[in-house]
């Protein structure tokens, strides 16, 4: 496997090979970005905007909900692939819970690449470990196609 950084954003799909790297990137867990998360994403479970409901559900404070991560999965492969990518599908699992205090760190490698489709591998870690791991199938148009 490669251990080359592709450039962001990608300008076409004929740079990017099995193997690359995406650049890694870091995103502060903040209560703010877990209680907009929620309410732009239209849960309002109080577990997340609420640490004493969350603290008797038994966590230590409130946690990020599902959409957000997907919704910042979707970014850091987004940011690198360039606003001409359109992505296709989004394979996510949970694992460690993102609290307040925390820092994801999200790397990513390119899986596959079959012409315009690509598929990429993500991991956001957080300090108790792994927090979302998944693959995100997209497509990039090549230079010729590209507006």
């Amino acid at each position: 496997m490669s251990s080359t950084a592709t450039t962001l954003p990608l300008s076409r799909p004929e740079s990017v090979a099995v193997g690359d790297t995406l650049p890694e990137l870091r995103i502060p867990i903040t209560a703010t970005l877990i209680v907009t998360g929620a309410i732009a994403t239209r849960d309002f479970q109080k577990v997340h905007h609420d640490k004493d409901v969350a603290i008797a559900a038994g966590t230590k404070d409130v946690f990020m909900n599902i959409l957000t991560t997907n919704a910042l999965v979707n970014r850091y492969v987004g940011q690198w692939a360039g606003p001409s990518a359109r992505v296709g599908r989004i394979n996510i699992r949970l694992g460690a819970t993102n609290f307040p205090g925390d820092e994801m760190v999200f790397t990513g490698s390119v899986e596959s690449v079959d012409g315009e489709k690509i598929t990429v591998k993500v991991i956001g870690t957080n300090s108790l470990g792994p927090h979302v791991t998944g693959t995100i199938d997209l497509s990039i148009p090549s230079r010729e196609e590209t507006p």
